[in-house]
């Protein structure tokens, strides 16, 4: 997701707590096709960097249910300028499959006024070049049940009827106070709007080392859309939001239960075999000049302690449930493996 902006591309608003813009392309990809967007293997194109948490997810949860072969992958470098995230990464910096360089491109082509961010994740309906949806917490919804067809063989249910309750009210809950919570003290524009957003990050945070101390996972005694949420909030707290955000009452390293929880998730299949740290980095403090004017990218911390014991089997619980872990990662969608700093 590419954060809101002002004209000058500035994050952050003097004066003013931060308010992201939560209006997305509502459109859905379903069985029954109602919004015009019919389930298809090999139709649509997701568009999702690294660097980008809400985008993370997406990633994560195709991978999780063995969807790369119906929904192919397009990955933007981990910098963007205020007009759209680019394919830096790709030759000639062109998506090879939507042959353009900037997914502004797929976003005009649907709408030729689109007058929001241009964000990531987003899906591209490949025939048109046209985007469909950038609802990110639909997205990964509907490829666990509107995708169900094309899921491996083994794939974990990860939003099961009986627990949907309670895996949507948590995650409101993290959504609020942590995912979107970071960002609030990262970009605050007055002191009691930090103050507030980092005193509600950590009395959340506090609150979910009190849920995980006695179960595996979030919800459930498997792996859910609940702790695919989280993960990737915590995958970047030490080494973008601690720092970067302002978000330093404690390290993630220093908060035990979570600690524990996040390298647990991390060394599962499907997890950290998606995080590239050093693309992470790239966006935040290079992007973000009106917090970090320098664009200096910090050299820590050191990634390979994520490969550390955390002792979470303990607690019981079945990762994937009734499933199995997927297979490994394809070479060209692997990420690179961890360094000290």
């Amino acid at each position: 997701m590419a954060e809101s902006t002002d004209a000058d591309g500035r994050y952050v608003e003097p004066g003013q707590p931060y308010d992201r813009d939560t209006n997305y392309i509502e459109d859905r990809i379903t069985r029954d096709g109602r919004d015009g967007w019919p389930v298809e293997a090999e139709r649509y194109r997701l568009i999702a960097a690294r660097a980008c948490p809400w985008a993370n997810r997406t990633i994560i949860v195709r991978r999780l249910l063995g969807l790369e072969d119906a929904i192919s992958l397009g990955l933007p470098g981990p910098t963007h300028d205020q007009r759209s995230w680019t394919f830096d990464l790709d030759p000639g910096g062109v998506d090879p499959v939507l042959g353009i360089e900037r997914l502004q491109q797929a976003y005009f082509t649907r709408f030729s006024d689109y007058p929001r961010g241009i964000t990531v994740p987003a899906i591209v309906d490949v025939p048109t070049g046209a985007v469909v949806t950038n609802n990110f917490p639909q997205i990964t919804l509907d490829f666990e049940t509107e995708w169900s067809a094309f899921h491996r063989d083994g794939a974990p249910d990860l939003y099961p009827d009986a627990l949907r309750s309670e895996i949507d009210e948590v995650s409101e809950l993290v959504y609020h106070d942590v995912n979107n919570g970071v960002y609030k003290a990262g970009f605050a524009g007055s002191q009691k709007a930090y103050e507030r957003a980092f005193n509600t990050l950590f009395d959340r945070l506090d609150w979910l080392s009190e849920r995980l101390e006695r179960q595996r996972f979030l919800v459930g005694d498997s792996i859910t859309e609940a702790d695919v949420r989280l993960f990737t909030t915590l995958a970047r707290f030490d080494a973008v939001y601690h720092g970067h955000f302002k978000c330093n009452r404690s390290k993630l390293a220093e908060m035990p239960v979570l600690w524990a929880y996040a390298r647990d998730l991390f060394q599962t299949p499907g997890f950290g075999d998606t995080i590239d740290f050093a693309q992470i980095k790239a966006h935040y403090y290079i992007v973000h000049r009106d917090i970090n004017p320098s664009g200096i990218v910090p050299l820590g911390p050191d990634e390979t302690v994520w490969l550390t014991p955390h002792g979470r089997e303990e607690l019981g619980g079945r990762p994937f449930g009734d499933g199995t872990p997927p297979p490994p990662s394809r070479e060209s969608e692997g990420v690179p493996k961890l360094r000290s700093a």
